[in-house]
């Protein structure tokens, strides 16, 4: 930290969404020049705060000040303006520009009416040597993987030039490697004189990484405080209000029930190579590797996202064709994808309608539906998945990232499916929100679902996975039962051995 003069200054702020008091009366400074963290549960206003400091939602009350003027910000263009850029915790870019043009997309340089390309090759060079992401400034961002896209927008938000640049859970899909090059750029940031104001469920990245954390419980301001004198355990407590157990559920012993799903030399030409395993009625089955291994492209092909060249898939011991998602859940099988908002959720949409997007044909009579009946279903389903919300009728995309994540578990409740896939399903979710979502698995699972998990985090699968397959460049490279050595299940990540462990 540089100087103790804050940078911005919030008082009394509040922010409602219907019923909903997403932030109450919220007083906080934020020093000039400091790596500022805010912690608190999915739902606990963190977003909605660092979005009325952006300009990105206007408060019903209170005051803010940016450089010591008091501002009334009505868009993110003035909140920029006012010298604060934000990176959202959804990815909010144009498919079809090009990496550069996203990543300056608001602060590019011109020559006249017409773009200036020599600048802006120039600035996108120093944003690449800042950050050392490794990305085709040609590429179209459509085109690119989730953790690609999550690169752009941290660059487009370093490109503003801001006082103080908000970063809302940067590193959820990042590798490894690309999380210590991000944890390299914001401090580089900060010593530079910038602000950065760091939102993360990644309690250890909090404690790293920042001077002063803030945390957020219910909409309020819990307290601020020097990192130093925190633990993860002291933040939890705080987040929560009570105590959590932070360690993993063991793994369950192995089920003896039918197989459910077989999958059998499945290929697809620069992709996948004779991908072969079997997941039992009732077992977690995980798949880990690193970013770009293939897990992802194995599970898009069995959901008929994807088509693939060779091979046979199997359900309850019958071979099935699926050329569509659509025919998939026909056959019994439901994905939970990686990205909630393009794959999964229609945001403008009520929680009802999201809920029961599935099956609503299945509910019409003659072209009617009853709408009485589909908010009593989905109130039950709401209520199955601990879902936090108002009305059943508000806006999904009202909901914070983990009751978003919710929505979809209800959803595949709702269709039941023999074969359950999960890509990265805790991406983005506090604590305890990751706790539940992984006892909801356990339940489907126990109900006779044959579960297919995916993460990038590794403990994450070895505690909640019976089995687990590690995908090396296309391939199944290892496979590994209870109880796991994490350290030969690492090496497989990097194509160390390919025997089996027991």
């Amino acid at each position: 930290m540089t100087t103790s003069t804050a940078v911005v200054s919030v008082r009394d702020l509040v922010k409602s969404f219907g019923a909903t008091r997403a932030v109450r009366g919220v007083t906080l400074d934020i020093p000039s020049g400091s790596i500022f963290g805010l912690v608190g549960e999915n739902g606990a206003g963190k977003s909605t705060l660092a979005k009325l400091m952006a300009g990105i939602e206007t408060p019903d009350s209170g005051t803010l000040t940016i450089g010591g003027r008091d501002v009334s910000l009505r868009s993110p263009h003035e909140g920029i303006k006012a010298g604060v850029s934000m990176m959202a915790q959804e990815i909010m870019l144009v498919p079809d520009a090009t990496v550069e043009e996203n990543v300056l997309l608001g602060s590019m340089p011109r020559r006249g009416p017409f773009p200036n390309r020599k600048e802006m090759r120039r600035r996108f060079r120093e944003l690449v040597e800042l950050t050392e992401f490794d990305l085709d400034p040609n590429a179209k961002v459509g085109g690119l993987r989730v953790a690609d896209q999550q690169k752009v927008e941290i660059m487009r938000a370093l490109s503003q030039d801001a006082d103080m640049i908000v970063m809302d859970e940067p590193s959820a899909a990042l590798t490894t490697d690309e999380v210590e090059r991000l944890h390299h750029s914001i401090r580089e940031i900060a010593r530079r004189g910038s602000t950065v104001l760091l939102i993360s469920h990644f309690l250890e990245e909090v404690l790293a990484l920042t001077d002063l954390v803030a945390i957020m419980r219910d909409g309020e301001l819990v307290r601020v405080g020097p990192t130093s004198g925190e633990t993860v355990d002291s933040l939890v407590a705080s987040m929560v209000g009570r105590a959590l157990d932070t360690d993993y559920h063991e793994a369950k012993p192995q089920p003896d029930g039918p197989v459910r799903l077989s999958v059998s030399h499945l290929s697809r030409a620069g992709v996948l190579d004779d991908i072969s395993f079997e997941i039992r009625q009732g077992e977690i089955l995980g798949l880990a590797g690193l970013i770009g291994s293939g897990r992802t492209e194995i599970a898009r092909c069995i959901f008929g996202a994807d088509p693939y060249d060779s091979g046979e898939i199997q359900i309850d011991g019958q071979p099935v064709r699926m050329p569509s998602p659509h025919e998939a859940i026909a056959q019994g099988v439901f994905m939970v994808p990686e990205s909630r908002k393009e794959l999964g959720l229609v945001i403008v949409a009520p929680i009802v309608d999201n809920l029961l997007l599935a099956t609503l044909k299945n509910r019409s009579s003659a072209g009617w539906v009853s709408k009485t009946a589909q908010r009593g279903v989905a109130t039950e389903l709401a209520e199955a998945v601990d879902l936090r919300f108002s009305s059943i009728g508000q806006p999904v995309g009202s909901l914070s990232g983990g009751n978003q994540q919710k929505v979809l578990f209800g959803r595949a409740a709702e269709v039941s499916p023999r074969v359950l896939i999960v890509d990265e399903p805790t991406r983005g979710v506090d604590i305890a929100a990751k706790r539940a979502i992984h006892e909801t698995l356990e339940k489907m699972a126990a109900s006779g679902m044959a579960v297919l998990f995916i993460s990038s985090e590794l403990e994450e699968v070895l505690g909640v996975c019976t089995r687990v397959l590690v995908i090396h460049r296309g391939r199944v490279q290892s496979e590994f039962k209870a109880p796991y050595d994490q350290e030969k299940v690492v090496s497989a990540f990097f194509g160390q051995s390919g025997l089996p462990h027991d």
